[in-house]
Order: C-alpha cells, then sequence, then structure tokens
C-alpha cells in the first residue's frame, strides 16, 4: 500500500471529536500505525501498548481460580483484552466501552485486533460508562448476569488518576470510588490498573486503604520513534 496517513473513521461525541488514523513513519518502513484521537488528546498508538499488554499479565497473575470472570474498562485498540484472553482460564471477558463507535471499529476489522476479540466466544463487547456502572453496586458490568461478581478488573480508560478523560471521571480514583468498585469483586478479586507515567504514591495509598494488598508497577518499554525509553505504571490490588 502506498500511504502515508489515511482517516479510517471521523465522528463527533459528547466526549470530542473522535478520530482513527493509520499512518506509516519513514523510520519504521511499512509498519501500520493505528491511532486513536479525542478531541485534542492521543487516546492510543498501536506503536505505545506494552504497558497495556502487562495491565492484563500482572493483573490476572494475581487472580485466584481455574475460571476467571474477567472486565476490562476501556476497548481502545483491543491489546488489554486480547492479552487477557492469552490467559486460558479465563472463562468470559466483557469489555465496556463508552464510545459505541470504538466498538464498531472492532467489529468492522478496522483496527487490527478486531478479528481476534471477533472470533473469540470467551469475550463480549459492551457499550456503557463503566465509571457510571462502578458507582452502581445493585448490579454487574456484565449486561447479561446483573448478579455477577468478578474475579479480575482491569482498567485502561484514563491518562492517570489525576489526568482523565472527563472531570466526572475523579471520584472513581478517591476512596469511595475504589470501595464501590470492590463491591463488584469476588472475595479473592482484583482490580488492575494502567496509567500513563511513573507511579502516583497517593493513588497507591488510595488502593492501600482499600485492598488489603496493593503495589504498583513500573513498566518500562523502547519508544521507537524517540530511539529512548518510555514507562507506564501497571496498579494492582487485591481484596484478600
Amino acid at each position: 500500500m502506498g500511504f502515508d496517513y489515511e482517516e479510517l473513521d471521523f465522528q463527533p461525541t459528547e466526549l470530542g471529536d473522535l478520530m482513527l488514523r493509520r499512518r506509516r513513519l519513514p523510520q519504521l518502513g511499512e509498519v501500520d500505525i493505528f491511532e486513536v484521537k479525542l478531541g485534542d488528546y492521543f487516546l492510543m498508538s498501536s506503536l505505545y501498548h506494552e504497558a497495556e499488554w502487562q495491565l492484563s499479565k500482572l493483573g490476572l497473575a494475581e487472580a485466584d481460580g481455574e475460571e476467571l470472570d474477567v472486565v476490562v474498562g476501556g476497548l481502545g485498540l483491543g491489546y488489554t483484552a486480547v492479552s487477557a484472553l492469552e490467559d486460558p482460564r479465563v472463562k468470559s471477558l466483557v469489555v465496556v466501552d463508552y464510545l459505541a463507535p470504538v466498538i464498531e471499529w472492532h467489529k468492522k476489522g478496522l483496527v487490527p485486533m478486531g478479528e481476534s476479540l471477533n472470533l473469540d466466544e470467551r469475550c463480549r463487547l459492551a457499550h456503557g460508562d463503566f465509571f457510571a456502572l462502578s458507582r452502581d453496586t445493585s448490579k454487574s458490568f456484565d449486561p447479561r448476569e446483573p448478579d455477577k461478581l468478578h474475579d479480575a478488573i482491569l482498567l485502561d480508560i484514563d491518562h492517570t488518576p489525576t489526568n482523565v478523560l472527563h472531570q466526572t471521571n475523579t471520584r472513581f480514583y478517591t476512596q469511595e470510588g475504589l470501595l464501590e468498585l470492590a463491591e463488584h469483586l469476588k472475595p479473592h478479586g482484583v482490580f488492575a490498573l494502567w496509567a500513563d507515567g511513573e507511579p502516583e504514591a497517593e493513588f497507591t495509598a488510595h488502593l492501600k486503604s482499600v485492598f488489603p494488598h496493593a503495589e504498583a508497577h513500573k513498566v518500562v518499554f523502547p519508544n521507537p520513534v524517540t530511539k529512548t525509553d518510555s514507562c507506564g505504571a501497571v496498579y494492582v490490588a487485591k481484596k484478600a
């Protein structure tokens, strides 16, 4: 294919204009780079997904049991969900995303991970507000099973606990919000969160005030554009 830039989809949303684009960089050769932009924010690039892979690996490593019911908050380009499905213990995976066009990208095969998610019978993509669902402790994240509790909840939506896409999300990262989230987990359930940049000590402290065990992992990965290393954080917390 002879292109340097291609806009695959553009749609207005409540949070701003949403764009999916594909491009190539001369220094990387014929490598397709998929990028998601929302308003002025770059949400996701297929160039940088190591932290999303590690979110699932580190989070599910702490989960107990041979059959796991898992929730992923935030679909993005699908890396967290696909990484979770690589764990053979995952019995069911519900991926909740606020932006319906993002779900359509995967169903239509516009993004690389779409086919993997569509073909895996364990996976369902659900249109919904993760944060609103977390506040409602009377219902499950799974729209088909409202009484279900989950073995693991993996979250990849905001940039960091203090740099959020919408100000209403900030409540989730407080002790009150995390207590509500914990109500959706089984007695030995795990919550894991991806964030950009270095781990934040204040948020780790919030996690420790709610969960008996919590720690932050620094994930370092190569940046092929700058030729230097970049980093992300994965927070992992367990109820018991």
